[in-house]
C-alpha cells in the first residue's frame, strides 16, 4: 500500500496489479493527477482504477470518470459494497483482457489468411503467365518450323517477342564463320533507334560475349547514347542462340531492351532462351534445306549436261550406224543377186556384223529414250485398252523367237477382265521390252507366261518365265542403268543394260508401279495399275 501519489506510480509500474484502489486526498500528487500518470504510461495504462474519497461533490465525481477511473465510492464506505464493486471491474478486466488476445489471435489469423490469399493469388497469376507463355512459344514454334526461309525464320522471331513481352526492342545478331563480329540482322523496336545491319567486334566486348558464347544468358542495364541523358539505359536481356544437344557452338543472340525500372523475370528469360533454341533448329533446318536445294540445282544441272551429251552422242552415232547396217544388208543382197555362194566363215562373219549392227542401234535407240522419256510425259494419252486383244497381239511378236529357242510361250488373260486406262503405246513399249528381257534368260525347255488379273482396286500385268533366278542382292539393282545381271544370259545375246531401266521409267510416267520376285525358280516382273471405274471418264 502506497501513502503517496509518487510511491503508488513506482509500486503500479513494478508490480503491475490487477486494479488500484486510489483515494484522491493524498500528499504531494493528488488522486486526480496520479490517476493521469498512470493512463500516461504504457505498461498501467490499462489497469482499472477506483476512487475511494469523502468528496461526494458531482464534479468531483465527473473528474475522477474523466481522469481515467472505472468507478467512484464515497465515504463512509460499505465493505460488502466495495468487494462486489472490486469484483465486478476484476472481472470486465479480466473479459477486456481475454477479448484483446482474441482479437489479437484473429487479427493474426486474419493477417496469415490475407498472406495465404496473396500468396495464392500470386502463385494463380504466374501460373496463369506460365500457360500464356507456353501457349505464344507453341505458337511460335509452329510459325517458325513451318518455314524453310532463314530470313524468314528471324523476322518471327524477334517480332513476335516484342509483341509478346511488350519490350522496347528485340534484335537478333549472328555471328560470322570465325565468331569475331556479331552483325544484326532482324529489328523490331518501338521508336528507338535502328540498329539493324551495324556490327560489333566481339573483342571490344569481352565481359558481355564472353558468357555469351558460353550458352549463358545475360541480363544487365546498357545506355544506347551515352552521351546523353539517363532516359537512354535500358534493362537489357541476350539470349544465346544454339541449339540442345549439338555440338555446334552459338549461332548468335537474342536482344531484348525495356525501361531501367523493369527486370526480366526467370520466366521471361526462360521463354526466350527456349524460342533462341527453337530459332538454331530452324536456321539449321532451312541452311540445310538450302543446300540441299543447290545440290539439287548443281545435279539437275549436271543431268541436263548428262542429257544433252548423250542426245548429242546418240544423234552422232546413230547415223553411221545406220550407214553400216545398210551397207551389210547392201552386201548381202549383191551376193544373193549374183547367186555367189558365201563360204561359211564370210557368212559368220557377216552374221556377227549384222548382230553389231542390231546391237549398237538398240543401245543408241535406248539411250534416246531415256534422254526424251520426260517429254514423253507431256504427250501420255490415256484411253481404253481391252488387254485380252493387246496382250496376245504383243506376245505373238515373240512366237517365232520362243520357237527357235524351244521356249513355252502362254498367254493367260481371263475373259471377264476389264478394261485398263492408259496410254496404249508406252504399255506396248513395256511388254515388249518385258518379254525380250525373259526370252534371253529363259533356259531351253522352260516356261514364259504373260498374265493378266484384276481385283477390286488394282490390274495387275505379270510376266513369268522359270527356270532362272535372281539373287535377291540383285534384285535390287537391276533397274539402276547399264546393270546386267552377271553369268545369267543362256542365248549369249547381251545387251545395253537399259532396258529394265527404261521399262521403270516408263511404268513411273503411267503412273503404276513395277515390282520383281525371284523364287522357287521362277522370276515375276508385274506391273501393277490402279483401276479405274468407267463412270469417272
Amino acid at each position: 500500500m502506497a501513502q503517496t501519489g509518487k510511491s503508488a506510480l513506482k509500486i503500479a509500474e513494478i508490480a503491475s496489479p490487477d486494479l488500484i484502489l486510489l483515494d484522491v486526498l493524498m500528499p504531494e500528487l493528488d488522486g486526480f493527477a496520479t490517476s493521469r500518470c498512470l493512463k500516461a504510461q504504457i505498461a498501467t495504462r490499462d489497469i482499472p482504477i477506483i476512487f475511494l474519497t469523502a468528496l461526494s461533490e458531482t464534479n468531483n465525481k465527473v473528474k475522477g470518470f474523466e481522469v481515467g477511473g472505472v468507478d467512484y465510492i464515497t465515504k463512509p464506505i460499505e465493505q460488502r459494497e466495495v468487494l462486489a464493486r472490486i469484483q465486478t471491474h476484476l472481472s470486465l478486466q479480466k473479459m477486456r483482457q481475454y477479448l484483446l488476445t482474441q482479437n489479437r489471435k484473429l487479427k493474426q489469423e486474419i493477417d496469415t489468411r490475407l498472406q495465404i490469399e496473396s500468396k495464392l493469388q500470386q502463385r494463380t497469376s504466374e501460373l496463369e503467365q506460365t500457360l500464356k507463355y507456353r501457349e505464344s512459344i507453341r505458337r511460335i514454334q509452329e510459325k517458325i518450323r513451318d518455314s524453310l526461309d532463314e530470313n524468314h525464320i528471324l523476322q518471327i522471331a524477334t517480332q513476335e517477342l516484342l509483341k509478346l513481352l511488350s519490350v522496347d526492342s528485340c534484335q537478333l545478331e549472328l555471328y560470322d564463320a570465325d565468331k569475331k563480329i556479331a552483325t544484326v540482322i532482324y529489328e523490331y523496336s518501338n521508336g528507338l533507334p535502328k540498329s539493324k545491319s551495324i556490327s560489333k567486334k566481339i573483342e571490344y566486348f569481352p565481359e558481355i560475349y564472353q558468357q555469351l558464347l558460353q550458352k549463358i544468358p545475360l541480363q544487365l542495364i546498357t545506355n544506347l547514347e551515352p552521351l546523353n541523358s539517363d532516359k537512354n539505359y535500358f534493362t537489357s536481356l541476350a539470349c544465346p542462340i544454339f541449339e540442345n544437344y549439338s555440338q555446334e557452338g552459338v549461332l548468335g543472340n537474342l536482344w531484348l531492351l525495356r525501361s531501367p525500372e523493369q527486370v526480366f523475370t526467370k520466366l521471361e528469360i526462360e521463354l526466350v532462351q527456349q524460342v533462341a533454341n527453337q530459332c538454331a533448329i530452324a536456321i539449321r533446318q532451312a541452311r540445310l534445306y538450302e543446300a540441299a536445294q543447290q545440290q539439287v540445282k548443281e545435279l539437275e544441272k549436271l543431268n541436263r549436261l548428262k542429257d544433252d551429251f548423250l542426245k548429242t552422242i546418240s544423234h552422232e552415232l546413230r547415223a553411221p550406224m545406220s550407214s553400216l547396217q545398210l551397207s551389210v544388208e547392201t552386201l548381202d543382197k549383191l551376193f544373193q543377186q549374183e547367186g555367189k555362194q558365201k563360204s561359211p566363215l564370210f557368212t559368220k562373219v557377216l552374221g556377227i556384223f549384222h548382230q553389231a549392227c542390231q546391237r549398237q542401234k538398240q543401245l543408241v535407240d535406248d539411250l534416246l529414250s531415256l534422254c526424251y522419256i520426260d517429254a514423253k510425259a507431256e504427250v501420255i494419252v490415256k484411253e481404253w485398252i481391252d488387254l485380252q486383244i493387246c496382250i496376245p497381239e504383243i506376245a505373238e511378236l515373240f512366237l517365232e523367237q520362243t520357237q527357235i529357242q524351244q521356249q513355252h510361250l502362254l498367254i493367260d488373260v481371263p475373259p471377264q477382265l476389264p478394261q485398263l486406262k492408259s496410254d496404249l503405246s508406252t504399255l506396248d513399249r513395256i511388254l515388249r521390252e518385258l518379254l525380250n528381257n525373259a526370252c534371253k534368260y529363259t533356259p531351253s525347255g522352260e516356261t514364259i507366261t504373260v498374265s493378266a488379273q484384276a481385283t477390286e482396286t488394282k490390274i495387275i500385268l505379270s510376266i513369268v518365265n522359270t527356270g532362272v533366278e535372281i539373287p535377291l542382292e540383285e534384285q535390287e539393282r537391276i533397274f539402276a542403268q547399264f546393270y546386267r545381271i552377271p553369268n545369267n544370259d543362256p542365248w549369249q545375246h547381251g545387251g545395253t543394260g537399259l532396258g529394265l531401266t527404261l521399262v521403270k521409267k516408263l511404268v513411273e510416267l503411267l503412273d503404276a508401279s513395277i515390282e520383281v520376285e525371284s523364287k522357287s525358280n521362277q522370276t515375276i516382273f508385274s506391273v501393277i495399275f490402279i483401276r479405274e471405274g468407267r463412270e469417272e471418264e
